[in-house]
């Protein structure tokens, strides 16, 4: 019990660091992570309120293995292929090119034995995702093509986390009580990892689609914490890092129809605990070795900075960039990046290096992170203008996303989903029901599991890139919901919506929907045609009526948004019609015949003018 004041005490510091110093760096344009790392600072070394760094440390290594899953689940095989030349052939020598060169500067001038000579360098040559994406995406510069092969890089630097880490064991200082060869423990890894593909491929969608059956969703948020647990701690007890373990997890889950649901369901905590984990890098900094050589890290941060830029250049203009996109992305990826962190953390506590060496490093990358704004700014003055007009032209928008956002896959969204696959349009489909995703499943449809009415769900489907965000779910109320949601975060968002009935039709046009449809209309209207020609009626002059019909109920809509649900009656046949098709019956209303004919004439004619003949001759 003596120890409950003080953990609440520094959670509540923690906590309040955070709050604090997150929104301020993100307002100055340095980004929450260097927030993170500022509190930590303050903090620990600084106020000295938490001198237990290293075990909040340890905790706080959950971020990053959440981080690892959520990197893992967006690694579908169908968007790898896609931009498979630019991730495994620009990425790649990126990450190699500098890596090495890097650890040959820091091995020549003597400043780390070899070992560490290699984590150091190859950790130096990852980038800040967070920095860069930011940048990108403040310059509306995603999609552009240079836009496209930075991501690329930057994403082949988050799978080479991967590999790194499992790296820091084998450099690290054997433990002479060790029993096992590294050819066994080798084995032990490849067994442990058969062992987790093997349960994502036949065990994990099935627990799923049982528990989801349930409809419990703390039970959906359990399953997805032990998913990750399970896997990471497989990876630990075989030899291997847990992050990696998680990242096999997330690869592993990455077609599954859970995707999207397991990724809201796991983004709160992550975000929390990537958090805390750089929070305790501050709290872990030696700020005496770092003041002890600051020099050098004056010197080590342009040189870094330097090394990255010429090499990022060079590589992206033998590969087929254009002198301007060369230099954005040379000056947009030049800074260490938040897995140097993860890395540098890490080797230090495997001993392969000492921790003051590591908060040197650490010291490196925050100063590198802090001047990316100013380098993409000096690339502005670097371009040739007569180049301009050609990389605009040559802007390559594939893999944007989904042009559609369907939310609710049933019978009406399913038909719906037809036209817009057969016209070549990609869509993202998520629906609610585990038992309609397993069975779309079974007739080859790609749908995710999820629940619409959460604005985590949304973003994780990627509502952000969507054209049109078209609900299409069967409940009235659900629907609402939904689109309020979409109207209050995102205000501009086109939304073609599903409704219930007319008085729902009526309730949406007022919400300012672009596009409603009652789900039973137009097949009511084909039904009753069909019907009539049956009876005899040629099919030119059914076709008419119906149009009609359509026009006219579009009409009383027009009157019903402005006068009631009672206006229009009058527009209804409720007995048959003689001698001609349509004729108007005789009944007192509440407004002109003028008034009806306005709006009439106001609405577009369909079928060649047929229904603009039988409006005359009403």
């Amino acid at each position: 019990m003596q120890t409950t004041p003080i953990l609440y005490t520094q959670a509540l510091m923690l906590l309040g660091g955070a709050v604090v110093a997150a929104p301020l760096f993100k307002r100055l344009g340095l980004g929450t992570i260097l927030g993170y790392l500022a509190a930590g600072i303050v903090i620990g070394p600084v106020a000295q309120s938490i001198t237990e760094g290293e075990e909040i440390l340890h905790v706080s290594e959950l971020g990053v293995v959440f981080l690892l899953f959520i990197i893992g689940l967006e690694l579908k095989p169908s968007r790898l292929w896609q931009m498979r030349r630019d991730i495994f052939g620009l990425g790649t020598a990126q990450v190699l090119v500098t890596g090495l060169v890097l650890s040959f500067l820091i091995e020549f001038f003597s400043l780390l034995e070899w070992r560490g000579s290699v984590i150091a360098g190859f950790g130096l040559a990852l980038s800040s995702t967070a920095f860069a994406m930011q940048i990108l995406d403040e310059n509306n510069d995603t999609n552009t093509r240079y836009g496209q092969r930075a991501f690329s890089i930057l994403l082949l630097q988050d799978l080479a986390i991967v590999p790194l880490l499992a790296l820091i064991p084998l450099m690290a200082t054997r433990a002479p009580e060790a029993t096992t060869t590294a050819f066994e423990d080798f084995a032990i890894a490849i067994a442990a990892i058969a062992a987790l593909y093997a349960a994502g491929r036949y065990l994990l969608n099935p627990l799923f689609q049982v528990i989801a059956r349930t409809g419990a969703r703390d039970v959906m948020i359990a399953a997805a914490l032990l998913v990750v647990m399970g896997a990471a701690t497989m990876m630990q007890l075989a030899g291997l890092s847990m992050a990696m373990g998680a990242f096999l997890a997330g690869v592993l889950l990455a077609e599954s129809s859970y995707r999207h649901e397991l990724e809201a369901d796991i983004e709160p905590f992550r975000g929390i605990l990537q958090a805390l984990f750089f929070m305790a890098v501050g709290l872990s900094l030696e700020l005496h070795v770092i003041a002890e050589n600051y020099l050098l890290i004056l010197v080590a941060v342009p040189v870094l900075m330097a090394v990255k830029s010429l090499v990022l250049y060079g590589i992206c203009r033998a590969t087929g960039s254009h002198h301007n996109d060369a230099v954005r992305i040379s000056l947009l990826l030049p800074q260490g990046g938040e897995f140097g962190f993860v890395l540098f953390t890490a080797a230090a506590i495997a001993g392969v290096f000492t921790q003051g060496v590591g908060s040197l490093l650490v010291a490196i990358v925050t100063l590198s992170m802090a001047l990316t704004p100013v380098a993409a700014l000096l690339s502005k003055r670097l371009l040739r203008e007569h180049e301009e007009l050609e990389d605009e032209i040559e802007e390559d928008f594939e893999g944007a996303g989904a042009d559609v956002l369907m939310i609710g896959f049933s019978r009406f969204a399913q038909i719906a989903a037809q036209i817009l696959l057969a016209g070549g349009r990609d869509v993202t489909i998520i629906d609610h029901s585990a038992a309609r995703v397993r069975q779309a499943a079974t007739f080859g449809f790609r749908i995710y599991f999820g629940d619409g009415t959460r604005l985590d769900v949304l973003r994780a489907a990627g509502i952000e890139k969507a054209k049109i965000v078209a609900v299409c779910t069967q409940k009235k109320e659900i629907t609402d919901r939904i689109i309020s949601l979409v109207q209050a975060e995102y205000p501009n968002a086109r939304i073609f919506a599903r409704s219930y009935d007319r008085l729902h039709t009526l309730e949406l046009r007022a919400m300012g929907v672009e596009y409603e449809l009652r789900e039973t209309f137009e097949s009511g209207l084909l039904f009753g045609r069909k019907t009539i020609e049956a009876l005899g009626v040629g099919g030119e002059e059914a076709l008419a009526i119906m149009d009609d019909i359509r026009r006219r109920d579009e009409a009383r809509l027009v009157l019903q948004e402005a006068e009631g649900i009672t206006a229009g009656r009058h527009m209804l046949h409720s007995e048959p019609v003689r001698p001609e098709p349509l004729v108007k019956p005789k009944r007192d209303v509440n407004h002109t015949v003028e008034t009806e004919e306005r709006i009439l004439t106001q609405l577009p004619a369909a079928n060649d003018g047929r229904a603009d003949t039988l409006a005359s001759a009403d």
